[in-house]
């Protein structure tokens, strides 16, 4: 039987030292490049509530771009104090689903449409709608079914608004006289923004001060872009045979414009 000398064992060790070496760089730099990705350019979250319904269903995945408001501590993981404000910062848009941080805490993740910018006066009278004293134009579609395994409700009413820069999207309605279907006036401070769910009447928003309150534009992380998934709740992870059927396909790659 051959017989190994001792620089044979040392180059098998140095070798096996250098292949972990080589696979312990090789995450490094997958988990940097991640974080780069997740920093700067599109992070992905998931929706577990019905807040946004009908334009976010619970199950859905979505990919929330970093870039188009400028990035702050909010933009990077566990919100790091590096700084204060907002580097490159661009205004938002009227209309966009913007994730934020919970302004009562700086750490929850919220996912709601922007409805009033710095200087707006918003409010809800008789459940529409109002931006500066005009009311948005609100028509009635269609009912919108819930289809989901937690679904709380089925038939529910659903409006089409159509915002003063023309974006257009639509609206839930649970009950004709919710809680939050008459307000008294916001008017949206500077550096702030006024956030509201799609579901009107399930959802805890800027409407509610001691909840949620006016958004500071620093706690924007970045804005919806597209739905890369989307299950129904139908099927438990190792239910291999069910994904078929619990999987949207079809609403694979929905942005919302």
């Amino acid at each position: 039987m051959a017989k190994m000398n001792s620089e044979q064992i040392s180059d098998g060790k140095a070798e096996k030292q250098e292949g972990w070496r080589e696979t312990v760089k090789t995450v490094v730099y997958a988990v940097l490049i991640a974080l780069v990705i997740r920093t700067v350019a599109y992070e992905p979250f998931n929706i577990p509530s019905g807040s946004m319904l009908p334009t976010l269903l619970i199950g859905d995945y979505v990919f929330v771009s970093k870039f188009p408001y400028g990035y702050s501590k909010h933009s990077m993981p566990l919100s790091p104090p590096l700084f204060n404000g907002r580097i490159n910062e661009a205004p938002v848009v009227r209309g966009d689903i913007a994730v934020f941080k919970l302004p009562t805490d700086n750490a929850t993740d919220y996912i709601k449409r922007i409805i009033g910018l710095p200087g707006d006066r918003i409010q809800v009278r008789g459940g529409v709608l109002h931006i500066n004293g005009k009311a948005v134009k609100k028509e009635r579609v269609e009912d919108f079914v819930q289809q989901h395994t937690n679904a709380r409700y089925g038939r529910v009413r659903q409006y089409r608004e159509t915002l003063p820069n023309g974006r257009t999207y639509l609206t839930l309605d649970l009950q004709p006289r919710g809680m939050a279907d008459n307000t008294n006036v916001y008017v949206v401070p500077a550096d702030h923004y006024f956030a509201m769910g799609d579901n009107r009447d399930d959802s805890t928003d800027s409407r509610f001060l001691d909840h949620v309150g006016f958004v500071p534009a620093e706690n924007l992380v970045g804005r919806a872009e597209v739905i890369f998934f989307s299950v129904n709740g139908s099927a438990r992870i190792w239910e291999i045979w069910k994904w078929p059927s619990a999987i949207r396909f079809s609403r694979f790659f929905d942005g919302f414009g």
